[in-house]
């Protein structure tokens, strides 16, 4: 399992847009791919979940996953925080 926290930088967190991005970007994978923000989880292949977190500019992400391609799974996934999303 691989893990890697970072900050939401994009002014709107992760509403609609970044969220359908993110489970896009996450349904590539196999791995199992988890999201964690204060103490809500949810599944980063599930736009429901995704969206349930309310996550906001400025909290903390912790990204996990749990697989055969994990690493590259990390890195594709984190790459979108890194670019907030393209905003």
């Amino acid at each position: 399992m691989l893990s890697k926290q970072v900050i939401i930088n994009n002014e709107t967190g992760l509403h609609a847009r970044p969220a359908s991005m993110l489970v896009k970007e996450a349904s590539k994978y196999q791995s199992e791919i988890t999201i964690t923000v204060d103490d809500k989880e949810a599944n980063a292949k599930s736009i429901m979940s995704v969206l349930a977190l309310g996550a906001k500019k400025g909290q903390t992400v912790q990204i996990r996953v749990n697989g055969l391609d994990e690493e590259n799974a990390l890195q594709g996934v984190h790459s979108l925080f890194e670019q907030n999303f393209g905003e």
